[in-house]
């Protein structure tokens, strides 16, 4: 094989290239829902935050609308993943109960959360958009619900302890909504370190 063959480099598979696209686009629309708000999140500005052209976001995603959705439930899966490994990480013993309840407040107040509000505030006067966003929404509440209870190894079947997560959860999304304007982080850490202290009592699978 000559040196000029060897330098030649190799050409991404057209299924991986249009994968690595796709994904630049879902994590653009999700950093400008969150910096720039909804109705500034047109596909233009995305296209150009991912520095991807319109045509090619559009070949994609054809409509706003689906492409801000589509985001929303990767970066949900990604965000998810990624708190289960952390998960892992899980001392036992009285700091576990306050370790996942920090894993979530996290999740409700980063930029994830940031962008999802701002699609769910949209959604609230467009039919069209709610009717989309919906079934995302009950993906997120039932996805963060079974996270919390694999986290605490909890027994979700006795009410008590269902009530206990559920709060929890409705918890971090009150303190996500604190941060939103103002770094609200002190307090936030303070919150959740004493609401840990309410799940200790679980009903727990041995």
């Amino acid at each position: 094989m000559t040196a000029q063959a060897l330098s030649v480099p190799t050409r991404q598979p057209k299924q991986e290239r249009s994968r690595v696209t796709r994904q630049t686009l879902l994590e653009a629309a999700t950093t400008c829902l969150a910096t720039k708000g909804f109705s500034a999140s047109t596909v233009a500005v995305i296209a150009a935050e991912a520095g991807i052209s319109r045509g090619a976001a559009q070949h994609h995603f054809p409509t706003r609308e689906v492409l801000l959705t589509a985001a929303l439930e990767y970066m949900f899966d990604v965000r998810s993943q990624r708190v289960r490994e952390d998960a892992e990480l899980v001392i036992p013993g009285g700091r576990k109960e306050e370790f996942v309840v920090g894993l979530i407040v996290d999740l409700y107040s980063g930029p994830l959360f940031k962008a999802a509000l701002q699609v769910w505030t949209a959604a609230a006067a467009d039919d069209e958009l709610r009717a989309q966003i919906l079934p995302l929404e009950r993906k997120f509440a039932r996805g963060a619900h079974d996270m919390v209870v694999q986290m605490l190894n909890a027994d979700d079947s006795d009410p008590h302890t269902h009530r206990l997560i559920q709060a929890t959860l409705d918890l971090a999304r009150g303190l996500g909504l604190a941060d939103v304007l103002t770094d609200d982080s002190v307090r936030r850490t303070n919150v959740a370190k004493a609401w840990a202290q309410q799940l200790t009592g679980i009903k727990t699978i041995d």
